[in-house]
């Protein structure tokens, strides 16, 4: 029975080195997935915005040209009296 003041042998600090392997990696890759979904999360908000932002401006683009088409009618009826 291992009472662990043996001495390690290659076997054994090769299989430490494999768990540590496997650990760090597994811790990684949770990182990186916690950090690409914090991204994603980032992204959608920043793509609502810029949608909200273009949806704005595309209306404000309709109203200026129904205030620029009334503005031309007006123009006529002064310019030319007789129509």
């Amino acid at each position: 029975m291992d009472n662990g003041h043996e001495p390690a042998t290659k076997a054994d600090l090769s299989a430490l080195e494999q768990r540590l392997t496997e650990a760090f990696t597994e811790a990684i890759h949770d990182s990186e997935t916690r950090l690409l979904k914090a991204f994603y999360g980032f992204t959608e908000t920043v793509q609502a915005r810029f949608q909200a932002a273009d949806d704005d401006q595309a209306n404000l683009r309709k109203r200026l040209s129904v205030v620029e088409q009334r503005l031309i009618e007006v123009e006529k009826r002064l310019n030319l009296p007789g129509q």
